[in-house]
């Protein structure tokens, strides 16, 4: 029939599922002996795991090095559920002692893990296993650093990744605490962005670090508090596949771990092994919780993939006001999950996208800027209990 005809249709959802926050991804390498053949220093081989019989199952299993396979057990017997294991080839260790060559082999496989948005979580637990001495005027030369640091600067490259580090094998006391204050004094705008943990853990004369077990502990403590288990700090955690510690601390020497930003792994009588520290090694106090670093990354990640629609838009105050909208409404979710502080929605966050933050010459780049101001929960560390006595 002529004539005007009404359809009703929905309209397109513009939000993305929620970020992860759980998936982890293992840096190992491959020494030259086992290379795939045709391969040359760089490139790398990729598994992708569900359970630890997925890696003995695989016929390229032992071309990886024994900390990343103890790691992939580490990992799911702590409660991981999704874990991408890297194999990078190299020539030697030299290959990583300088920050060129360590970028250039590390090239390939951090391509990878770009497009690879939702790994959260990364470790290379072989770093630990690189050169480290002591000179005898005490300053500390570890090879790992410039791993940790090329890892660093790439967390903070992308929207949600947080680094799980070890510390180097056979350094301990005054010596490690110093070596950690040094690490965190460098570079310190990426430093928010890991954690570094100690002792070495055991199980029966197998000694390995400890970065496999907290990997699975963050996925585990995340996934016990879905959908936004990011907001939970994975500690006071006991780990699985753990009999005892290389170094068994007594709680005046954990507490001064955790004052260094080394977070304390210790036996507790009746418990086992537990994990007690969840700070990052950043300096800056806003971001000394791992809890609230993670959850600064997964929602700048979460916005980030909610506004992808948004490319390409005319960009005019109607997609101002529409963006605002979307972001505030995503932004009460988070409260309400009690991911950000605040006595009712919208009290201890801001988000603005107007005139005043997009001027003429940033729209004519063909930009948008939308400013979002926030504060994440943190963290309780310590109970103090008053206990007085006396008549009056």
């Amino acid at each position: 029939m002529p004539g005007i005809v009404i359809q009703h249709a929905r309209l397109p959802d513009r939000n993305h599922g929620l970020v992860r926050g759980d998936i982890a991804g293992i840096i190992g390498f491959i020494p030259r002996a086992r290379w795939p053949e045709g391969a040359s220093a760089g490139d790398f081989v990729e598994v992708v795991l569900r359970r630890e019989g997925d890696l003995w199952a695989h016929p390229d299993r032992g071309i990886f090095d024994p900390a990343s396979r103890r790691a992939v057990r580490s990992y799911f017997a702590n409660g991981g559920d999704l874990c991408h294991l890297f194999g990078v080839c190299l020539r030697s260790e030299d290959d990583l002692r300088a920050p060129s060559s360590a970028l250039g082999v590390l090239r390939p496989v951090l391509d990878r893990l770009r497009a690879e948005e939702d790994i959260a979580l990364l470790a290379a637990p072989a770093a630990a296993y690189l050169r480290c001495e002591v000179s005898r005027a005490g300053v500390v030369r570890a090879d790992a650093e410039v791993l940790y640091d090329e890892l660093l600067a790439h967390c903070r490259e992308m929207n949600n990744r947080f680094l799980v580090m070890d510390v180097p094998l056979g350094l301990h006391g005054e010596p490690m605490e110093r070596w950690v204050a040094e690490f965190r004094s460098r570079r310190p705008e990426d430093r928010s962005f890991g954690a570094i943990y100690y002792p070495w853990l055991m199980e029966g004369d197998d000694h390995f670090p400890p970065s496999g077990a907290m990997l699975g502990a963050f996925a585990r403590t995340e996934l016990a508090h879905r959908p936004f288990g990011v907001g939970w700090p994975p500690a006071n955690l006991v780990l699985n596949g753990v009999t005892h510690v290389e170094v068994e601390l007594d709680w005046a020497e954990a507490g001064l771990l955790a004052e260094h930003h080394i977070n304390p792994i210790v036996v507790q009588p009746g418990r086992g092994v537990v994990v007690f520290g969840a700070r990052t090694l950043s300096r800056d106090p806003a971001l000394m919780q791992i809890n609230s670093r993670r959850i600064i990354n997964m929602v700048a990640e979460q916005l980030r993939r909610d506004s992808e629609w948004s490319v390409f838009e005319t960009n005019n105050p109607h997609l101002w006001d529409v963006l605002e909208r979307d972001v505030r409404v995503r932004l009460g979710e988070f409260w309400e999950a009690g991911l950000l502080t605040g006595g009712k929605a919208g009290e201890d966050y801001a988000v603005t996208c107007n005139a005043e933050n997009n001027p003429p010459q940033l729209r004519a780049q063909g930009m948008v800027n939308l400013m979002v101001r926030l504060r994440p929960v943190g963290t309780t560390e310590q109970i103090v209990i008053d206990l007085r006595m006396g008549g009056d």
